[in-house]
């Protein structure tokens, strides 16, 4: 159990995939302005990131090394999470129509939201066991989803503090961002794997 903690604990704060990777910013910084679009999308990246962990691990281990075919992992891993993305797409159109219309085109960038891809190719590449796979992609979505509540919070704040004219909009977003990930960087020495 104590070493599931700490591999949640290592992708949430230490190994953070938007804030010390920088993967996914796209989702991070376009839906962030609102926090009801920040939550539908981190749900939404929850359940793509780690369904899409499950798959991809079982395509590799079932499919893929042993018809000695890896040179497609990258190609099938995308089409695993495409067809995960037009699930949630196509649920949310149906159930949330509000919510499928504010998150609008980065929805269908989750397929492309290289921190998906990430997570799943780091699982083949750490070698991580089924389990472990599970815990590191709920752990990475989770990881996506604090910091773009956090992000999302900070810049609703901004937004109402009406900043000088030249650091309003995406200019005070990137510098917000970037001292966000300043604050997840001090988390480096926490947990060693």
């Amino acid at each position: 159990m104590v070493p599931y903690l700490l591999l949640i604990i290592s992708v949430v704060l230490v190994n953070n995939f938007v804030l010390t990777q920088f993967l996914g910013i796209c989702p991070f910084l376009g839906v962030s302005k609102k926090m009801s679009t920040a939550i539908g999308m981190s749900l939404a990246v929850i359940f793509v990131m780690t369904c899409a962990s499950i798959v991809t691990w079982a395509l590799q281990e079932f499919v893929l090394t042993p018809l000695k075919i890896e040179y497609l992992q990258t190609i099938a891993f995308i089409l695993v999470i495409a067809t995960f993305v037009q699930f949630v797409e196509i649920v949310l159109k149906k159930t949330m129509p509000a919510l499928h219309k504010a998150l609008g085109i980065f929805l269908p960038l989750i397929t492309t939201n290289c921190a998906v891809l990430g997570v799943a190719v780091k699982n083949i590449k750490n070698e991580h066991g089924f389990v472990e796979t599970i815990v590191f992609g709920f752990g990475a979505a989770l990881g996506f989803a604090l910091a773009l509540i956090m992000f999302t919070s900070i810049r609703e704040k901004i937004d109402r503090a009406n900043p000088p004219k030249a650091f309003q909009g995406i200019a005070i977003a990137l510098v917000t961002a970037g001292l966000l990930s300043l604050v997840f960087l001090m988390f480096a020495n926490m947990v060693k794997l």
